[in-house]
C-alpha cells in the first residue's frame, strides 16, 4: 500500500515540474520551525518542500503532532520559519517583518477558522466590510463589496443580523464571505467545519467548492475523512515530514483504514 502511495505521490510531483498550466501560488524550500531551544528543543517541520499551483484544492492531514497546523500557520503569515523559503504569489515571505507580514495577510491571504471570530456588537455586513478598512478600500465601496460577498454566501437576507442571530452554519459563511472580500490569493481554512453539524457542514464545503470552481485556491487543514474527500488533492503530515504530498480521496481512505 506504502510503496503505491509513494510512487503516486512521485509520479504527480513530477507532473507538477512540468506542467505549465497554472502557475505556482506557493512554494516552500526546505522549510523546518524549531520551537524551544537545548533539551527543550521541539522540532516542529523538518525539512518541508511543498508546491501548491493557483486553482487547487487541498486539504492538508496527519495525526495530533504531525506538523500540520505549524505548517498552516507559515503558510498563513501567522509565524515565520526557523529556515528555509517561502514564496508566496512569487514573493520570499520568509523573512518579512511584522508590518510586512499584516499586510501580506490582509492583501494576500483569507483565513476561515473554526471558531468564527466574528465581532459580536457588529452586523453581518460590518463585519465583512472590517478587512477593507485596513486594506484601505475607500468608504462608498466596502458596502457594495461586502454585500456582494454575503450574496455569494448565501446570505442576501442577513446583512443586519448580528452573530447572535445567526445559526452556527450562517455565521461561518460570513466568515468566509470576510475571507474573500479583499479577492485574496489563496483562501485558508482550519478546521472550518468542526463546530458545524453535518448538514451544516456540507453547506459550507458546498461554498468551497463553488469558490474553487472560480479559480479561488483553497487549503484546508482538517482531521475529518470525508470532508478531505471532498477536495481534490490531499497532503498528509507526520512527524514534521510531507510523508505524501498528492494523495486522491481514494488513496486517502486506503490509507487510513489501512
Amino acid at each position: 500500500m506504502s510503496t503505491t502511495l509513494m510512487i503516486s505521490d512521485l509520479v504527480n510531483e513530477s507532473l507538477d515540474g512540468n506542467s505549465c498550466s497554472q502557475p505556482e501560488i506557493i512554494r516552500l524550500e526546505n522549510i523546518f520551525k524549531v520551537y524551544g531551544t537545548g533539551e527543550t528543543e521541539v522540532k516542529a517541520l523538518n525539512n518541508i518542500n511543498l508546491v501548491i499551483n493557483q486553482g487547487e484544492y487541498c486539504a492538508i492531514m496527519g495525526p495530533s503532532g504531525s506538523g500540520k497546523s505549524t505548517a498552516m500557520n507559515i503558510i498563513g503569515c501567522l509565524d515565520r520559519p526557523s529556515g528555509g523559503n517561502y514564496y508566496l504569489d512569487n514573493v520570499n515571505v520568509a523573512d518579512m517583518n511584522d508590518q510586512q507580514l499584516a499586510q501580506i495577510r490582509n492583501l494576500k491571504l483569507g483565513f476561515v477558522f473554526q471558531q468564527f471570530h466574528l465581532l459580536t456588537q457588529l452586523t453581518a455586513l460590518e463585519n465583512v466590510m472590517l478587512p477593507m478598512v485596513y486594506a484601505g478600500v475607500k468608504p462608498g465601496e466596502r458596502k457594495a463589496r461586502a454585500i456582494e460577498a454575503l450574496i455569494r454566501v448565501g446570505l442576501e437576507k442577513r446583512l443586519h443580523n448580528k452573530p447572535n442571530q445567526l445559526s452556527g452554519g450562517q455565521q461561518q459563511r460570513v466568515a468566509i464571505a470576510r475571507a474573500i472580500v479583499n479577492a485574496p490569493v489563496v483562501l485558508l481554512a482550519d478546521e472550518p467545519t468542526g463546530a458545524l453539524d453535518s448538514r451544516t457542514t456540507q453547506e459550507v464545503l458546498d461554498i468551497f467548492t463553488e469558490l474553487n470552481s472560480t479559480g479561488i485556491t483553497v487549503i484546508m487543514v482538517t482531521h475529518e475523512t470525508e470532508v478531505a474527500s471532498q477536495t481534490k488533492r490531499i497532503v498528509w503530515f507526520r512527524d514534521g515530514e510531507v510523508v505524501h504530498s498528492h494523495l486522491t480521496p481514494e488513496e486517502l481512505h486506503h490509507l487510513v483504514s489501512s
